[in-house]
Formats: C-alpha cells, structure tokens, sequence
C-alpha cells in the first residue's frame, strides 16, 4: 500500500542503498539473555551522551529491552558476520542464545559482545512509537572500545559487505 505516493517496494529497493552498521541489542528477560541484530540505531546527543534504537515494536526484543529499561548496544566488527546472522534470525530460541560466546557484562547484567568495536549501555528513558517500530531512547551510562583495528560489519543494498581500502 502506497503512502503519499511512495510506493513500499521502491522504498524498500531504494533504502537498501544506506551503508548502516550492524550491531547487537543485548538485554535481559527474567534469567535470560535476549540478544537482536540491528541496523538501525543513531547517536542523538553528546550532551549528555543519548543514544536511540529502532526494535520492531510487536518483538519480544523491544519488549523485553523497555521492561528491563536497559540495554547493551555492541557494534560488530566485520569478521563478526556470523553473529549478526546468528542473532538476527526470527524465532530464535529465548534459551541458550550465548551458548559458546564468552561475553562480558554491563553494570546492569546485559551482555557485552567480544570483539566487538565499541559497545554502550543504555537506560531507556522514553519510548516512541513510530509506523512498525518502537524508538528506544536513553542516555549511555556506560561504554567501551573492543578490536578498533577491525572495519565495521556493514549492510549495504540488503547484503552484509565489506569495506574496501
């Protein structure tokens, strides 16, 4: 269904064509751990340091992520493709999703990624609902530099790439 005119497909098409970074979302739900890839995030403030994140707002991430009111951003370095593919497949099972990964903590429990580039805890202040998806948005309580030799896990015209030199 078009919108003033956009017509959904070529919109998808033509968005496809931003280079973004892809990341993990990491919280917790109950005893759990709860861990989403995503390409939409955005650094809103550096006064005081905000960060913002988009979740599909009928998701068990977004739920979970605005029940706890905290999260864990962890931004993939490019040999970290087979995490964003491992985290970023629907349905996957609540149980076991850090089985095999060594992963640090954020004060708040969330999981921090290793090898990851940087990663930022999050406290959700206020949510937004915006057409499909939920707006998180909170400041960064706590942060940190992982591999920062590595190039960034990017997505660019719907395919995982690499940068070239």
């Amino acid at each position: 269904m078009a919108h003033h005119g956009v017509d959904q497909d070529e919109y998808r098409r033509l968005s496809d064509l931003l280079a973004v970074g892809l990341a993990v979302v990491s919280t917790r739900q109950g005893p759990h751990d709860l861990l989403v890839t995503v390409d939409s995030y955005l650094d809103i403030s550096y006064d005081p340091p905000t960060m913002g994140l988009a979740l599909y707002g009928l998701s068990r991430a977004a739920e979970a992520v605005e029940e706890a009111g905290h999260c864990c951003l962890s931004l993939l370095a490019e040999d970290q493709q087979a995490l964003a593919d491992r985290f970023g497949t629907p349905g996957a099972p609540l149980q076991g999703m850090l089985a095999g990964i060594e992963a640090g903590r954020t004060a708040d429990g969330d999981a921090i990624l290793p090898g990851a580039l940087a990663h930022f805890a999050l406290r959700i202040q206020q949510g937004v609902d915006a057409a499909t998806h939920r707006l998180l948005i909170g400041p960064v309580v706590e942060m940190g530099q992982g591999g920062a030799e590595a190039g960034p896990a990017i997505r660019f015209a719907g395919e995982k790439r690499e940068l070239r030199p």
